[in-house]
């Protein structure tokens, strides 16, 4: 059997506009999750930096669950933050979700997102070597 690349889509409406998928699996076992932020079922959820941070690692656990794939599986994340003043917040979501994981990390400051509300958007890469 030859191993694919395969896709998954979650139905987002910037998914179908802009062309992309929300996470890609490679054959060798590497997922990439594409920017996620705090929209749940199409409204922004959780006000602050620290909730909309946990929103959207959640959001990407979802399409890490749809490859049979969890946090344990990360490797690598990508926080991009609106205000360096959300650093501590963030930082601190991170923490309760990857402390036992340590995946390496990066914390970028952008000048801000589609939405003005949204301050936080992550990317995730996961692997899991029996993909294949």
């Amino acid at each position: 059997m030859t191993a694919e690349v395969r896709k998954v889509v979650t139905g987002a409406p910037w998914e179908d506009q802009f062309g992309y998928s929300r996470a890609v699996r490679l054959p060798n076992g590497l997922v990439l999750v594409s920017g996620c932020t705090s929209v749940v079922g199409g409204q922004i959820a959780g006000g602050g930096p620290y909730e909309q941070a946990m929103n959207s690692f959640n959001v990407a656990f979802g399409a890490l669950k749809q490859l049979d794939m969890g946090p344990e599986h990360v490797v690598r994340t990508r926080m991009y933050i609106t205000h360096a003043r959300d650093v501590e917040e963030v930082g601190r979501a991170h923490k309760e979700l990857f402390d036992a994981v340590r995946p390496a990390a990066s914390m970028i400051i952008v000048s801000g997102f589609v939405d003005p509300s949204l301050v936080v958007e992550v990317e995730v890469e996961a692997f899991r070597g029996d993909a294949a």
